[in-house]
């Protein structure tokens, strides 16, 4: 899964848009602002760092920018909405995270391309996310259904959110096995299969004041066989939390 400091910057910056979408607080496209957060990574004796980096965001007709992403909006049907999606996903590591990665070599993050369709009713919004490497680093693919509802009581909003997201063998191995050349003692070689790892998260945000908005995001990501397997990974459950401040014009 994607660490905090592109997953959930890039889930701070879209609910923006939507905040300002179900408030109809301002008629402006733009926003800024700062989003940030840590995942305490499931890698054995990992380095977990706090991120954050200044996030700019866009909404307009045939284009939606949020934060290291960008979407191209397709024509609807009904009420199921079609996009064409870019975003680079930050994730892997280098052999410094850990004194369990030292001889490894670095795995790095990649572009990732695909499309995304949403469903929304009055009761839920329901989205199917395909991606796939563009930059070949892992050579994968992955696929995300998601199920989430914004509650809103006031100048604040509740999103529950569960999500489950396949991950093929070429990502497990990737960003999880053991190359032949990277085996030594206690670290044997493994190589990944596909598996499908699952969340359960909220996001929370509070309309400060006009254009001035302040989310905050929890989230545990509980991951699948082909990745606790690993021995690389020493928990089965990686947590996060995010944050971010928003100002729209």
């Amino acid at each position: 899964m994607a660490s905090a400091s592109t997953q959930t910057i890039d889930t701070l910056a879209k609910s923006s848009g939507e905040r300002r979408a179900e408030t109809e607080i301002s008629d402006s496209k733009w926003a800024i602002g700062f989003a940030g957060g840590i995942d305490y990574r499931v890698y054995r004796d990992f380095d977990d760092k706090v991120r954050g980096f200044p996030v700019v965001t866009y909404e307009g007709e045939y284009i939606h920018v949020f934060g290291s992403g960008v979407d191209l909006k397709l024509p609807s049907v009904g009420p199921v909405t079609f996009r064409l999606r870019g975003k680079y996903i930050s994730e892997g590591y280098e052999s410094g995270d850990s004194s369990f990665l030292r001889g490894m070599s670095d795995r790095d993050s990649s572009f990732w391309v695909g499309g995304v369709a949403t469903w929304r009713s009055e009761l839920v919004r329901l989205s199917a996310e395909v991606l796939t490497d563009a930059m070949n680093n892992s050579k994968g693919s992955r696929a995300k259904l998601q199920i989430d509802h914004r509650f809103s009581a006031g100048a604040f909003g509740f999103t529950p959110r569960l999500v489950a997201e396949w991950v093929d063998k070429n990502y497990v191995d990737y960003y999880y096995g053991v190359a032949a050349g990277e085996v030594i003692g206690g670290r044997q070689r493994y190589q990944g299969d596909s598996t499908v790892n699952t969340e359960a998260g909220i996001r929370m945000d509070w309309l400060l004041a006009i254009n001035h908005s302040v989310f905050f995001d929890l989230g545990a990501t509980r991951m699948g066989g082909a990745i606790k397997d690993s021995p690389l990974v020493e928990k089965d459950t990686q947590y996060g939390v995010g944050f971010g401040y928003f100002y729209r014009f």
